[in-house]
């Protein structure tokens, strides 16, 4: 049969990754459904882009400080450029931040998340990524790891990640590499690299990468988006260049998903790192994973129902 009317008869069970709409063609569901990863060119306007490149500045500079917002920084470099952008690795929860918030309510990337996660959908988890040069003392690689094992609530299929290049993306200064096919692969046990003393927190990896799995590099142009799934198995490299590699993020899940307990699961130590250095933040004394998440959650489309 043609692809017209392959298309046009829908089948069953053929589709476990996506749902039904008008927006993604065929062959983009069936590509996502074998890969986990699907990339739209040109998506975010630079306009949006620049918007979001000035608010970032205003964060590095003491300007603005969205409550909740967890500025992560190199510190070695603070006694050499101060409160700037060349010492702000990245921007984590931004979802205070009416500026950077806005990228998660964009009508063109809502209108991909909900062939992902259907019409009620929250905002999970935000980033706004600076990948600095790497140096002698600290390298800014993320390991390969799979993002579900950050989240404490499912289906990993209603959950999707939308990940923004903000320049040009590429294997010179750090782009994301991902190995297709793996978010058929079920949640694997993650931990600290032993990268001698350059680890980053939180930034925990596969314990068992099997390095025989082809990896993609994905080369990405200002306002590209790649839509994935979160078990899909990906990092980035190291940046190689002088500048800096800045990505905008947002990890979207169908209101409809619901928590589970990670106690006794391969996710139970990272609940027990995460509810430390909330503890120790805001000195708050009953604190859960689940309470975590709460808090950075926000509707962005439809109603919400359990998350």
């Amino acid at each position: 049969p043609t692809s017209a009317q392959v298309s046009a008869v829908p089948q069953p069970g053929r589709f476990r990754y996506t749902l039904d709409n008008d927006v993604l063609t065929t062959e983009q569901r069936q590509f996502y459904e074998d890969n986990g990863y699907l990339l739209i060119k040109k998506l975010v306007s630079d306009e949006d882009i620049e918007r979001f490149r000035k608010e970032f500045v205003r964060i590095c500079r003491r300007e603005v400080n969205p409550p909740g917002a967890m500025v992560m920084k190199d510190e070695s470099l603070r006694s050499q450029y101060g409160q700037s952008e060349k010492v702000v690795n990245k921007v984590q929860d931004f979802q205070e931040d009416k500026e950077l918030f806005r990228y998660c309510t964009l009508p063109e990337v809502l209108k991909y998340v909900e062939c992902f996660t259907g019409p009620n959908i929250m905002a999970m988890h935000t980033m706004l990524i600076n990948k600095l040069p790497d140096s002698d003392t600290q390298t800014f690689l993320h390991p390969m790891h799979q993002d579900l094992h950050y989240f404490p609530f499912r289906p990993a299929a209603r959950i999707v990640c939308s990940w923004t290049a903000m320049e040009r993306a590429d294997q010179d200064n750090g782009c994301l590499v991902v190995q297709p096919g793996t978010h058929k692969q079920p949640l694997k046990p993650h931990g600290y690299p032993e990268w001698e003393g350059k680890t980053n927190k939180l930034f925990h990896g596969l314990l068992d990468e099997d390095e025989k799995l082809p990896k993609v590099h994905l080369v990405m142009e200002k306002g590209d988006t790649v839509f994935f799934h979160p078990l899909l198995i990906h990092g980035s490299g190291i940046n190689k260049t002088s500048g800096f590699r800045k990505s905008i993020s947002c990890h979207f899940a169908s209101s409809e998903c619901y928590y589970i307990d990670v106690k006794n699961t391969s996710q139970e130590h990272l609940e027990k790192e995460l509810v430390e250095m909330v503890r120790k933040k805001y000195n708050a004394t009953s604190v859960e994973l689940r309470d975590i998440w709460n808090f950075r959650a926000r509707l962005v489309q439809g109603e919400r129902i359990n998350l």
